[in-house]
C-alpha cells in the first residue's frame, strides 16, 4: 500500500510508504506447535490488514508487513514463543546496548582498560619467516599474531595468499609461540576451515557489507575483528557488527582502518574522530589500523599514539622483519626495530588516558 506524492517543486511524483516491516524471531518449536503458532500469526495480522512471510517451512524468522497499533506490538512480542520482534527502522540496539566490553585471546585485552597489539605481516609467506617474524615480536611482549592466508586484492593478478597452507604455516607458529592467531576470511565457504586455525576471524574493508559472511562468521563461536568500510559510515559500520551480534558472538572488535578519499600523499584518511564517536555509541572494543590509515610507515608511529589519545582499545600493525622483501603492502610495514622504538611512546600515551599496554612490554 502507498499514496502519491507530487513534489510541486520539482515536479516529480514519489510513492510514500504507509506500512511497516517488522521481524519476528521465534524459539524453536515442533512442527504441530509451529502450524498452530502461524495460525495465531496469520490471525492477528489479519486484524490490521497486514500479511506474514515466512522463508521456508522451518525457519525461525518471519516478516509482517502492515502498521498494527503499537500495544499490539508490544502485546505480540510478550507471546511465549517470540524471542524478539523488530522494526526494519530499528536502530543497532544489540551492539549498542553493549556496555563496557572487554574482548580476550590467549591473554591479549582489548577493553575495559586494556589495549593490546595485534602485529605482524602482511601476508603468510613461508614458516620460517613467519615464526622469526612472531618470536621477535613475542619477546615485545606482543601475544597476538596478524598475517593473511587469503588476500583480498585489487588486481586478479596480484598475490591472493597462501590459503590453506598459509592456515597451517599459522596453526604451527601459534604451537611454537603461543601467540594467538588473527587473519582474514573472504568467503563464507571458509569460515569453518578458517575458524579451525584463528583464534579471531578478521572481516576486511571489502567485505563489511558481505551480509552472508557476516553471518556466518557470527554463528562460528570464534571472536571477529570487523573492519570499517573504506566509504562506510558510522551507522552501516555498526549495523555491519549487529549481524555478527544477532548471529551470537558479541567478541567483536571494531577497527578503524581508514576511508577512501582524493590525497595521493597517502593511502587513506585515517579517521580519527570515527574512534572516538564509537566509543560514545557503543560499549565494544575499538582498535586502530594506522598501517592501512595511512599506507605510510613512516607515519604509522604517530598515528598509533594518536589513535590511542583518542581512545582506541588496540592497534592493528603491519610488522616485518624485512620490509623491504615483504610479497604484500611493503610501503605500510614497520620494521621490528621501529615497531619496538615506538612502544614506549604509545604506552606513555595510553597511561595518560588510565590505560594499560597489555601485555607489560618485555624488558
Amino acid at each position: 500500500m502507498s499514496r502519491l506524492f507530487i513534489d510541486d517543486f520539482c515536479g516529480k511524483t514519489y510513492h510514500l510508504r504507509l506500512f511497516s516491516v517488522y521481524q519476528l524471531r521465534t524459539k524453536s518449536l515442533a512442527a504441530d506447535v509451529r502450524a498452530s503458532f502461524i495460525l495465531k500469526l496469520e490471525a492477528w495480522g489479519q486484524e490490521f490488514g497486514g500479511d506474514w512471510v515466512s522463508l521456508n517451512d522451518k525457519t525461525s524468522v518471519f516478516y509482517f508487513k502492515g502498521d498494527a497499533p503499537q500495544a499490539n506490538i508490544v502485546a505480540l512480542q510478550q507471546w511465549p514463543e517470540v524471542v524478539s520482534l523488530v522494526s526494519e527502522s530499528a536502530p543497532p540496539f544489540t551492539v549498542s546496548e553493549i556496555a563496557n566490553k572487554q574482548v580476550t585471546i590467549q591473554g591479549a585485552m582489548f577493553g575495559s582498560g586494556a589495549a593490546s597489539i595485534i602485529a605482524g605481516p602482511c601476508s603468510v609467506e613461508d614458516y620460517d619467516s613467519m615464526l622469526g617474524i612472531a618470536q621477535k615480536l613475542s619477546a615485545l611482549g606482543v601475544r597476538a599474531l596478524r598475517a593473511g592466508a587469503f588476500k583480498p586484492r585489487t588486481s586478479p593478478y596480484a598475490f591472493q595468499g597462501l590459503g590453506e597452507k598459509g592456515l597451517e604455516i599459522l596453526s604451527a607458529v601459534s604451537k611454537e609461540t603461543g601467540m594467538a592467531i588473527v587473519t582474514e576470511v573472504l568467503d563464507p565457504r571458509d569460515v569453518g576451515v578458517v575458524s579451525q586455525h584463528a583464534n579471531m576471524l578478521q572481516i576486511g574493508s571489502r567485505n563489511m557489507s558481505n551480509s552472508a559472511l557476516l553471518k556466518e562468521v557470527g554463528q562460528a563461536g570464534v571472536p571477529v575483528l570487523l573492519k570499517r568500510g573504506m566509504a562506510s559510515t558510522i551507522k552501516e559500520f555498526l549495523f555491519a557488527a549487529e549481524y555478527v551480534a544477532v548471529g551470537g558472538c558479541d567478541d567483536i572488535l571494531l577497527c578503524e582502518r581508514g576511508l577512501r578519499h582524493f590525497d595521493p600523499e597517502v593511502r587513506n584518511i585515517f579517521d580519527l574522530s570515527a574512534i572516538a564517536l564509537l566509543k560514545q555509541k557503543t560499549g565494544l572494543p575499538v582498535i586502530a589500523d594506522p598501517s592501512h590509515g595511512t599506507g605510510r610507515a613512516d607515519l604509522v608511529p604517530s598515528m598509533m599514539c594518536a589513535a590511542a589519545a583518542s581512545g582506541a582499545d588496540g592497534f592493528l600493525i603491519e610488522v616485518h622483519d624485512k620490509p623491504q622483501n615483504s610479497w604484500s603492502d611493503a610501503d605500510q610495514a614497520l620494521s621490528v626495530e621501529s615497531f619496538a622504538q615506538t612502544l614506549p611512546r604509545l604506552e606513555a600515551v595510553l597511561s595518560v588516558f588510565e590505560k594499560n599496554l597489555n601485555p607489560i612490554l618485555a624488558k
